[in-house]
């Protein structure tokens, strides 16, 4: 089973995240939220998943775009890495991302269906991984960082997201 990465496989500010991840089995957590996570949105009307909670705070599609673009580069970084890529791997601007996108002209159906895609693409990518390609360590953002520590912060990145969504846009 695959254990909780320790505190030395990733930088402090990702604590946040993996924090948030319970102890069920990783894989069963991430294959759990695609299922919550595409019946939550499913009941989602279009014109609410255009609200903003703020002046300035992305819309709720863009949340949802930012998740899956946040799991794509971190499943990169994680294949990179399981695989023995000792090249340095840069970080990324979160903000320059969503000013690059155009989440706002897609419909809540379309990153749905593009947050199912990524997600599954993470899941299949992960049940192929042996214990060996878990523990490798590589360098992201100028840190280190293991293969593991990745994945359980992409799960914990979708829950943190989850917990603005709710109290932010759907409370």
């Amino acid at each position: 089973m695959l254990q909780r990465p320790s505190k030395e496989e990733y930088m402090a500010y990702y604590e946040q995240y993996v924090a948030l991840v319970g102890d069920e089995p990783l894989i069963d957590t991430l294959a759990k939220q695609l299922t919550s996570t595409t019946e939550l949105l499913s009941d989602i009307p279009e014109q609410q998943s255009n609200f903003r909670y703020a002046e300035g705070k992305w819309t709720l599609k863009e949340v949802i775009g930012h998740i899956s673009d946040n799991e794509r580069v971190m499943s990169y970084r994680l294949l990179r890495i399981a695989r023995g890529d000792n090249t340095p791997l840069a970080g990324y601007d979160q903000d320059q991302f969503m000013s690059g996108s155009s989440f706002q002209d897609w419909s809540l159906s379309q990153i749905i269906e593009d947050y199912i895609s990524v997600r599954k693409a993470t899941l299949t990518l992960l049940r192929g991984l042996s214990d060996e390609a878990w523990q490798r360590i590589g360098s992201a953002n100028g840190t280190e960082i293991t293969a593991r520590a990745i994945a359980y912060i992409i799960a914990g990145h979708e829950l943190h997201h989850w917990r603005i969504i709710q109290d932010k846009y759907l409370g």
